[in-house]
């Protein structure tokens, strides 16, 4: 049954106990702008509202799971950002944790079953999922191929992967690892071929379903208040404040301006041919 019809950028699914969250902008590979993440928590809300689900699996239509923010000038990331005082652009990127907490807090499993590209913004959004099921081949990248900020995501790859690991898929920008070496590192649960993957991704979410949805809330909540007690929310949020300087820092408006000038594709291809000056040779 599908439900929540009236969404432009995601649909939902109901099969009996089982609810399918799925980014619907394939021809973005599902980047995340405003009107997704609005909905988004819209139909988070409305799946927490349903008695009779107790899965949410959240997938991605087409060739990705999601590319990350969007960050083409009219909607995207850092579009406005020159717009807004840091504080003000502290507090949005906070707004976007706040959301993918509610992933963390919501009443029953969320899978983030993953294909294709996984990138920035979608790797942030799919750490807060309780299990992450990758294809064997996915690409999965902590930072986007082009410079944009810093330290957003850092924190949270720490927690799974160790500081070592998040440093490198930090400090290389558009670093690439599979989503075999994604279950390896421990950032996803299971890594299974492409061609069961969707079998095993329902398998698994029937499997969960036969526990009562109480059952599931608690253990859920058990799980979770160990991981928070070893600081999991906190540094979630740490890294809002950092990427927000680094947005109003001399090296990242330069970016702006490139993605401005030249659109993003060359923006992504003057930064892997040249890199970006620092900030004295900016000024």
């Amino acid at each position: 049954m599908t439900i929540g019809t009236d969404f432009e950028t995601l649909t939902v699914v109901q099969e009996e106990r089982i609810a399918w969250l799925t980014l619907n902008r394939p021809e973005k590979l599902n980047a995340l702008n405003d009107t997704l993440l609005r909905e988004f928590g819209e139909a988070l809300d409305y799946l927490a509202g349903l008695r009779e689900v107790r899965v949410v699996v959240l997938r991605g239509a087409g060739r990705a799971f999601c590319a990350g923010y969007d960050l083409s000038p009219e909607e995207g990331e850092i579009g406005h950002s020159e717009e807004r005082g840091t504080v003000e652009e502290r507090d949005r990127l906070l707004g976007n944790i706040e959301l993918f907490t509610r992933i963390w807090r919501h009443p029953v499993p969320v899978i983030a079953a993953i294909h294709g590209y996984c990138i920035g913004g979608g790797a942030q959004l799919a750490t807060f999922a309780d299990i992450t099921v990758v294809t064997d081949n996915a690409v999965i990248m902590a930072s986007p191929t082009l410079l944009i900020g810093g330290g957003y995501l850092s924190p949270l790859w720490s927690h799974l992967v160790g500081p070592k690991r998040a440093k490198l898929a930090s400090f290389d920008a558009g670093h690439r690892i599979s989503g075999r070496v994604a279950a390896e590192w421990g950032w996803a649960s299971q890594s299974v071929p492409a061609d069961v993957f969707d079998e095993h991704v329902r398998a698994l979410a029937v499997s969960i379903a036969r526990t009562p949805a109480n059952v599931l809330r608690m253990k859920k909540e058990a799980i979770n208040r160990v991981t928070e007690l070893q600081g999991f929310l906190t540094y979630a949020r740490t890294g809002a404040e950092t990427d927000a300087l680094l947005h109003h820092s001399p090296e990242i408006k330069e970016v702006q301006r490139w993605i401005r000038e030249i659109g993003l594709r060359g923006a992504i291809d003057r930064f892997s041919a040249e890199g970006l000056p620092d900030q004295w040779d900016l000024r």
